[in-house]
């Protein structure tokens, strides 16, 4: 079972495994995203719009999806842990959310969404997410005060699932779909809440967006 808490801004220790894939350093990605304060809804309001906007794996073989509730900061145990079976229905998240509306408070989805990944041959299979939402007084680990810590941040495991391998047959254009599932990802949530910012992001501090688009970029020229 995958945990907010342990590694700065509560990305899960889970998620580190290796330190290298085929040769190469991996990294931990994450989507951070402020909102316009004035334009800012409840938590739980702004929550959901985010769940609802993701494209959860509809698959039913599947791990569990787990919701965890959080209060004060990521070194205090979860208030709450529900399991869920099978792809997640929101609406009965939002139920379990409901009691829990104080400031000093973080809410925490465990689920999966379907990416190309390579274990001896290619397959579109579930990888771990886990989606969050800061309430304003929720110290969630970063170098920010909580009054400037983003609102809403999706962790996304490894990035070895976007960047080509080339020594693995048909990576560039698996990995492609993979990338533009992200953006497209990146978007919709632009298009539907009020981001004041976001930033994509390695745990190295690297700009992953620019990154991704410098590797599509690459692709399309060798096409």
């Amino acid at each position: 079972m995958l945990r907010g808490g342990g590694r700065p801004g509560g990305r899960p220790d889970d998620w580190s495994g290796d330190s290298r894939d085929n040769g190469s350093v991996t990294d931990q990605l994450s989507l951070s995203i402020w909102l316009e304060p004035g334009r800012r809804a409840p938590q739980r309001q702004r929550y959901e719009s985010m769940l609802r906007l993701f494209p959860f794996s509809q698959r039913a073989a599947q791990p569990q999806t787990t919701v965890l509730i959080r209060a004060i900061d990521t070194t205090e145990p979860p208030l709450l842990e529900r399991p869920m079976n099978g792809p997640p229905s929101i609406d009965e998240i939002t139920e379990v959310l409901s009691g829990y509306t104080s400031a000093d408070i973080a809410y925490e989805l465990e689920s999966f969404w379907d990416l190309w990944q390579f274990d001896g041959d290619w397959k579109l299979s579930p990888s771990r997410v886990i989606l969050s939402s800061f309430g304003p007084d929720f110290d969630n680990g970063s170098s920010e005060r909580s009054s400037n810590q983003e609102d809403l941040r999706i962790d996304f495991g490894v990035d070895t699932h976007f960047l080509p391998q080339p020594e693995i047959a048909g990576s560039a254009r698996l990995v492609e779909s993979n990338i533009k599932s992200l953006l497209r990802l990146v978007h919709e949530i632009e298009n539907q809440l009020p981001v004041r910012r976001r930033l994509l992001s390695s745990e190295s501090g690297e700009n992953f967006a620019e990154r991704l688009q410098r590797v599509l970029t690459v692709g399309s020229r060798t096409q």
